[in-house]
């Protein structure tokens, strides 16, 4: 059948029925755009566009050993892997959201991101293939690129596919087949290399870039997922009259003047909290061999913690804090427990996953409760800008950080490191109890509970109607006269007969021949 034939089947008011309903049908429902088995599978593709961008975002941390030894580089220069990844999102945060409404289409712009991901982790691997580590990092510089633009296309589709309810359900499960591929990653990548090290026979940088090539193929699947996805949403736009999604947003720098106090207190909860999280992450795999004494199987294993937490915990924390509310104490929490789990692992021997189990639990609460605040301090029409500038802030910090870490890690050691991570927590905490006065100075909505929330919504939108109300009534009042509604006050006022066609229960006064 052709996509014109299908359109013609699935359009309502077509030849064979009025509502169009009794010829659906004749597709089956995983084809039909309009049922959920079809939209399952686009779901299923959603999920997986992310896939190999987060499956090889951390494969400088999963192969952390293997890269300095066989590339020859200290900490510091590995650390760079990272920082070249968020230097270009310092700006492209801003114009992600833009590239997509405005020059490429969700279609066309889903493609290119992936392409970029792809060659990235193409030339990533080339650098390592050919002893070139100033090839690898200019190939994290162009996978950066590409992969947090592509999370905003991610996003972008699925409120486009789907809405309301359905809408928190798909981005939960989006936020948790990243966590899956980052744990994967976490997990396969070294026992990938020990098995090219066993077939080559030794190690070596040519070990190295075998493998992070086959971690390319996951790169190759997510673009796959993305030209099949443009497909579908090509099909469904013709099928169905679905308009293009867009992201909707609204970036305007000279928004940031006018951002008030709370704002910026946010965003430096938000960089001195990620700055002690990723950069860890990053380390943390040779960090738990040394102190602890595990394989590298069970350092990976360990290291990715944090992500298998976070993936089924990230929306059951969503839904708790959006029943209950005081977004405030929740960050509060997080940041507090945060805290004790560096602390445990900088001084004390126990038991590691006592430690990264917590920091999963606060990662993941954390996220839930701080990122929405945003939409409580700034008005609609600077969303947008706010959110860009804060994830460009976060890129900044993340840059910024993971050169000094690498740099604190081999000048004085894992215990210094700790302590500094521990330090950036602290300030987030500074941080935190700073927005809480300033939100209670202001009678800030911040803190409140969630019935309170909707209570103060609820007068919101009665004084706003009443507001409305007045503003018509005033220009009624004030509004000129037509010649027939001069002509009938005349006449009421001398008692004469109005005319017949003329409906005095109308308030508009008009013919009776223009309303039927």
């Amino acid at each position: 059948m052709s996509l014109e034939d299908e359109q013609e089947v699935l359009l309502p008011g077509s030849e064979d029925g009025p509502s169009g309903r009794a010829v659906q049908g004749r597709l089956p429902a995983i084809c039909d755009p309009s049922r959920f088995a079809h939209r399952a599978v686009v779901l299923a593709l959603m999920c997986f566009l992310g896939f190999g961008s987060y499956f090889c975002y951390d494969n400088p941390s999963a192969l952390q050993a293997q890269v300095q030894l066989d590339m020859k580089v200290n900490t510091a220069d590995f650390m760079q892997l990272y920082a070249f990844y968020s230097w270009p999102n310092v700006v492209l945060c801003f114009f992600g959201g833009f590239l997509i409404d405005r020059v490429f289409g969700i279609r066309l712009g889903t493609i290119i991101f992936s392409l970029f991901v792809c060659v990235g982790q193409v030339i990533f691997a080339a650098g390592a293939l050919f002893n070139a580590f100033w090839l690898m990092e200019a190939g994290r510089l162009v996978f950066g690129i590409g992969g947090e633009s592509l999370a905003v296309a991610q996003n972008t589709y699925a409120v486009s596919w789907f809405k309301g309810k359905e809408l928190n359900l798909v981005f939960g499960l989006q936020l948790s087949m990243a966590r899956v591929g980052s744990t994967v990653n976490m997990n396969v990548m070294g026992l990938v290399y020990q098995r090219i090290k066993d077939a080559m026979g030794s190690a070596g940088h040519t070990t190295l870039g075998v493998t992070l090539m086959i971690g390319a193929v996951t790169c190759l699947f997510s673009m796959a997922c993305a030209l099949i996805l443009g497909y579908l949403d090509k099909r469904a736009e013709k099928i169905l009259n679905k308009e293009q999604g867009k992201t909707g947003e609204a970036i305007k720098l000279t928004d940031v003047k006018d951002f008030p106090l709370s704002l910026w207190l946010i965003f430096l909860i938000c960089v001195c909290y990620y700055v002690a999280v990723f950069p860890f992450i990053g380390l943390g795999k040779v960090f738990f061999m040394e102190k602890f004494q595990f394989s590298p199987l069970q350092a990976g294993a360990i290291n990715s913690v944090v992500y298998i937490i976070s993936a089924p915990l990230s929306p059951v924390f969503g839904f708790m804090v959006d029943r209950l509310g005081k977004n405030i104490i929740w960050v509060m929490c997080a940041v507090v427990t945060t805290l004790a789990a560096h602390l445990m692992l900088a001084f004390t021997l126990w038991n590691p996953w006592i430690a990264m189990s917590l920091l999963g639990i606060s990662y993941s609460l954390l996220a839930c409760a701080l990122w929405p605040m945003v939409a409580f301090v700034v008005p609609e029409n600077q969303l947008g800008t706010a959110y860009g500038f804060m994830q460009s802030i976060q890129n900044l910090g993340l840059a910024i950080i993971s050169i000094l870490a690498g740099v604190i890690l081999d000048s004085r050691g894992y215990l210094f490191l700790e302590v500094f991570f521990s330090a950036c927590i602290c300030m987030s905490i500074i941080a935190v109890v700073m927005l809480y006065f300033v939100n209670h100075i202001r009678e800030g909505d911040l803190n409140l509970t969630s019935w309170e929330r909707e209570k103060q919504q609820k007068e919101a939108e009665v004084e706003a109607r009443r507001a409305l109300l007045q503003r018509e009534a005033s220009e009624l009042r004030f509004r000129p006269l037509s010649a027939m509604a001069l002509r009938i006050r005349y006449l009421t006022r001398l008692g004469a007969p109005l005319p017949e066609h003329y409906s005095s229960h109308l308030s508009s006064l008009a013919h009776r021949s223009v309303l039927k």
